[in-house]
């Protein structure tokens, strides 16, 4: 079996980086007779919304079988989990907190801290409850308020036991796939309304602040954005201006009005009727400090012209993941040295998902994903050498530790270190996750026997 390896000396080596492993709620929980309904609920039932017509009422059935997961990830020798809470677990239709939901949270990050394994919470991982959408979603800037309110529910209930909390995960999805793309739930194709939904997302971020500030003091406060490279398909003028709008568009209207209370200049690009509504003072909401950026990877773009804007290309040439996705692991290190380039030292940087779907196999209760072995042992490369060139990376999650629902594409692709058969339940710690309990656990030996020293 193939090993993690990094160079001797490498900061991720030291006992202050934190590796952790990282799930969602929908993607996994299961239970869903326990929570209101969900926007992808509703998506899921809708015909050819999902590749294989599956859905997410049962999931890896973590609700049940959380105590076991819990000693699964205890037994990786990680510094960390984090995971998501599922809004309409917390939050009932008529407004009332559902007590047992929330209480499913508390005992969870509880077990955790006992274990000496640090909670990380993200708030919003794109299951808006249907009673919301009802009302119009993120395209109702009332939205932004209900998740604000939910928000100080969370951090009430677990305070300072969570070592951070995410308002929300790539908005991006939730606003341009869901709203503009029609490619998530619940499947609008406007692009009004995927800027409109973009910018009521980056408020929702925005007004949860200081809710999460009040009553969890001590822990950090930030958001999960996700970035990808943008590449011209040729050096043509043409081809390279687009690539430049499609990073403006995919990756800085999102990070730039938090970190500059701006949008990016292609704003004003876009037709007078396909701009969002701002109203006066959101900037200054959004863009509050933030103590870490929460950074998603997982391949990068490649984009042509197209009538004076941009087309995607999707990549052809191997090797690529069952997604389709090229790997590109030198791609995490460019668009972050990239962006802090453009935009002036980032805050604090925790790699909050790294990871590939690959057509695995359980042979005699096994599974040797060797190709898998090879993305995580590339990205740590990557991210090695971001600290080297001056960005601050503090972490680190492997996505995913189980294998799950993965949205549109239901349970086509595999993404875990762990395998899981979705009939019985049963759990199969894959060769990738084999090396990486090596990785971690060798680690820290190593660094409590430096610390000894």
């Amino acid at each position: 079996m193939k090993k993690i390896s990094l160079p001797e000396h490498s900061e991720l080596l030291s006992s202050e980086f934190i590796f952790g492993v990282a799930t969602s709620s929908f993607q996994i929980e299961g239970a869903a007779d326990q929570r209101e309904p969900s926007i992808w609920d509703t998506f899921c039932q809708q015909q050819g919304r999902i590749k294989d017509g599956s859905d997410g009422l049962v999931a890896c059935e973590h609700v049940l079988r959380w105590r076991d997961d819990v000693d699964l990830i205890a037994s990786l020798g990680v510094d960390a989990y984090r995971f998501s809470i599922a809004w309409g677990r917390v939050i009932r239709a008529n407004g009332s907190i559902n007590e047992e939901g929330l209480a499913f949270y508390v005992n969870l990050v509880d077990a955790l801290a006992a274990l000496g394994i640090s909670a990380h919470v993200t708030l919003y991982h794109w299951d808006l409850p249907q009673y919301l959408e009802d009302k119009g979603g993120w395209l109702n800037r009332e939205t932004a308020h209900k998740f604000a309110e939910y928000a100080e529910v969370v951090a009430q209930a677990l305070g300072d036991k969570v070592a951070s909390y995410a308002t929300l995960n790539e908005p991006f999805c939730s606003a341009y796939l869901s709203y503009e793309a029609g490619i998530h739930a619940p499947g609008v194709k406007d692009r009004k309304k995927g800027r409109q939904a973009a910018h009521n997302l980056l408020l929702a971020h925005g007004l949860a602040m200081p809710k999460l500030r009040k009553h969890a003091p001590n822990a950090e406060h930030g958001i999960v954005l996700n970035f990808s490279p943008c590449h011209p398909a040729s050096d043509s003028a043409a081809d390279r201006n687009a690539a430049a709008m499609a990073h403006a568009y995919h990756n800085l209207w999102y990070l730039q009005p938090i970190l500059t209370g701006n949008y990016p200049d292609l704003l004003e690009r876009l037709a007078a009727h396909e701009r969002p509504e701002v109203a006066p003072g959101d900037m200054q909401i959004i863009s509050q400090p933030i103590d870490f950026l929460g950074v998603n990877y997982y391949t990068r773009t490649v984009f042509r012209d197209k009538n004076d804007w941009f087309s995607d290309v999707p990549p052809t040439e191997p090797p690529l993941t069952t997604m389709g996705w090229e790997i590109y692991p030198e791609g995490l290190t460019e668009v972050l040295t990239d962006l802090q380039h453009t935009l002036g030292k980032l805050p604090p940087i925790y790699i909050t998902e790294n990871g590939a779907a690959f057509p695995d196999e359980v042979v005699n209760n096994r599974v040797h994903d060797e190709a898998r072995i090879d993305y995580y042992n590339g990205h740590l490369l990557a991210v090695h050498r971001c600290i080297e060139k001056g960005v601050e990376v503090r972490g680190y999650f492997a996505w995913s530790l189980l294998d799950n629902f993965e949205w549109a594409e239901g349970y086509t692709q595999r993404f875990g270190i762990v395998h899981v058969d979705f009939d019985s339940q049963q759990r199969i710690l894959k060769d990738s996750g084999r090396a990486l309990r090596q990785f971690w656990q060798t680690r820290k030996l190593h660094t409590q026997v430096a610390e000894a020293l």
